[in-house]
């Protein structure tokens, strides 16, 4: 059965993802900063796969996800920076999105410095056996905040934790 995602706006400009995964945090660590793991379970919906995942993880490293529709070759991504890198518990990145608008194209390595960064904060605390994720985004505006809560994107980390939630058990089990 999956668990449900929660999303608040804890104030104008953010939005807190949380969910519990019944798994180690170890586990949940290495499936947030692995590369070979991220491209497991981060594809999106059905039809999509994640070509690049680049992730260099230290405080100054930057990491780079590109999204591709296996259908049409359309492409979007995200990239940024890692501010913060305390490990298994908590990694504060930048992000800025490229290649959402119509007809936009998008390279494999972005134009770094370009674009409003969104700060992400994410949070893992393990009690039990059971580890509880926590995002905070904060976005540079709340139109942004706004956009994003209206993309369905909290329908697409809901899809995604649930592959997530069904690959830890596999590596658990593995």
């Amino acid at each position: 059965m999956p668990k449900p995602v929660e999303v608040t706006t804890p104030s104008d400009r953010e939005i807190t993802v949380t969910r519990e995964f019944d798994a180690p945090r170890q586990l949940v660590w290495d499936c947030h900063t692995k590369p070979e793991l991220i491209q497991r379970w981060l594809f999106g919906p059905p039809g999509w796969s994640m070509p690049v995942c680049v992730v260099d993880l230290r405080v100054g490293g930057r990491y780079r996800y590109i999204w591709r529709n296996d259908e049409t070759g359309g492409r979007f991504g995200s990239y940024g920076e890692h501010l913060e890198v305390v490990p298994i518990e908590r990694i504060v990145t930048t992000e800025v999105m490229d290649g959402l608008a119509m007809g936009e194209t998008i390279d494999d390595e972005p134009n770094w410095g370009e674009g409003d960064p969104s700060i992400n904060t994410l949070a893992l605390g393990e009690a039990g056996g059971k580890t509880t994720l926590t995002i905070n985004m904060r976005f540079p505006s709340k139109e942004i905040r706004d956009q994003a809560l209206q993309s369905g994107m909290s329908d697409g980390m809901a899809m995604g934790y649930d592959r997530l939630e069904d690959m830890l058990h596999g590596q658990a089990a593995g």
